[in-house]
């Protein structure tokens, strides 16, 4: 017998991105959603901050195409959160979309959600098409009037506050959605501009997760991305700077020869494509990419082992950020990203600083071998932010060969392993920016590769 409060996923029909509205008053979004045959949601996001202060002017407004373009692709963006609790294989827009647009949330729906497919148990790729109301033509992206300014998005780890660090002289404004005490401290301390947004699910979708929907990871920096854009045409700057790494670009696992990366929406194939879709869609004055694109996370984190300031204050720990959190939770000292930061900032710091950072020595404890040998494993990687298997190699490498480390029991492990799967050379050639950022050849890629040069 069927239980009647169980949530039932085959019983849904397509899922339905329908319609939103924008009250300027409250610089309030909402956005409805509905499958057929099952539930509506409503989700609103909130641009808390006011528009404009004394010493900025403000944006172009809630108002023209480009404006609207930003909604629709936010709207469609974040409708992956209420699209997983069923996965149908079809997206209904109530819009029309070009053939270039519906590709690309195509992309957020299938590659974004490929990880959240294998926790369940679904195929990869997805199967999923996207059906807008009509085929539009592609037209001239419009050009909306801005003061300009530098946006940063700020999360609370060691990537952005190094690019913020960077471009400090260039007057920046900070963002985040629902900031964390701790992000909302860090940015104190940076003494810049922070622009919140309050982003609010609908709470029937945690009943339903309640009741057996299927739940898991989305393409969020695609959404916060999204956020970052509309919101351009409230503040007024017309450079949105990402603090993501090269390898962000690395797949986790390979399912049937099919990637999944849980960095999607970080990835450099992302990144070119939202850059693309903004320029060429919302607004062509408007620019967005990342500034630490050509960087490995051992560079960024040589870098930030200078920035001492900030070492007692940021965290990266996914404890701190989750849901039921608590405002004094700090690093747990026992998952994938603690270990991780741990081992990137490891080579440049003492052992009993990065155990003042962590809040323990990961690295005296055996039985924390396993953890750290998955940084480096072509099958177990894990499903996190952490970076490519080839640095945790090369900085368990560069820690054999200091006195002050090598007898670590998960250094002394591990360090046999690693010595293997990279070379000295190969550690050197981590330390060498390759490809190009986004904001090469302007101020921003200067500051960063000042920032970034040089030895601890």
């Amino acid at each position: 017998m069927n239980d009647p409060c169980r949530f039932e996923t085959e019983a849904f029909g397509a899922f339905g991105v329908t319609r939103r509205t924008f009250d300027t008053d409250s610089r309030t979004l909402s956005l409805h959603y509905a499958f057929e045959h099952g539930p509506e949601f409503v989700e609103s996001v909130t641009f808390e901050s006011e528009p404009a202060t004394d010493r900025r002017a403000g944006g172009p407004g809630a108002t023209g195409p480009g404006f609207e373009r930003a909604l629709l692709h936010l709207h469609i963006a974040a409708g992956t959160s209420y699209y997983k609790v069923a996965a149908p294989d079809e997206v209904v827009i109530d819009d029309g979309l070009s053939p270039s647009e519906a590709a690309f949330h195509r992309h957020l729906y299938d590659d974004g959600l490929r990880e959240f497919a294998v926790s369940n148990g679904l195929a990869v790729p997805r199967p999923v098409s996207i059906r807008p109301a009509r085929i539009e033509p592609p037209g001239p992206a419009p050009v909306a009037i801005r003061p300009g300014g530098l946006l940063v998005p700020i999360g609370g780890g060691k990537d952005s506050m190094v690019l913020i660090e960077a471009v400090a002289e260039l007057d920046p404004l900070l963002f985040a959605v629902n900031p964390h005490p701790l992000v909302t401290r860090l940015a104190a301390q940076t003494g810049l501009e922070l622009l919140v947004v309050r982003r609010r699910l609908d709470p029937a979708l945690v009943e339903l997760n309640r009741a057996g929907a299927l739940n898991g990871h989305v393409p969020i920096t695609a959404i916060v991305s999204l956020i970052a854009v509309v919101g351009s045409f409230l503040y007024g700057y017309d450079a949105i700077a990402m603090a993501v790494e090269r390898s962000a670009s690395e797949d986790t696992v390979v399912v049937d020869g099919t990637p999944v990366n849980h960095q999607y929406s970080k990835s450099g194939e992302f990144e070119h494509l939202l850059g693309d879709l903004v320029a060429s869609t919302v607004d062509a004055g408007l620019h967005y990419g990342s500034a630490l694109r050509p960087y490995s996370e051992l560079a960024i984190a040589r870098a930030f082992s200078r920035l001492t300031a900030y070492h007692g204050t940021f965290c990266s720990c996914n404890t701190v950020f989750r849901q039921s959190a608590h405002t004094a939770d700090g690093w747990c000292g026992d998952c994938p990203k603690c270990r991780f930061v741990a081992l990137m900032l490891a080579p440049f710091l003492r052992p009993d600083e990065v155990a003042g950072i962590i809040g323990r020595d990961l690295f005296a404890d055996p039985a924390q071998i396993p953890g750290f040998a998955a940084l480096m494993s072509r099958d177990d990687k894990p499903f996190e932010c952490v970076g490519e298997r080839r640095e945790s190699a090369a900085a368990v490498r560069m820690l054999a060969g200091r006195p002050e480390w090598r007898d670590a029991p998960v250094v002394a492990a591990l360090a046999p392993r690693a010595m293997a799967l990279v070379s000295d050379g190969d550690v050197a050639d981590l330390f060498v920016p390759a490809g190009e950022s986004a904001f090469a050849g302007t101020a921003v890629g200067d500051h960063v590769a000042h920032l970034l040069a040089g030895e601890a």
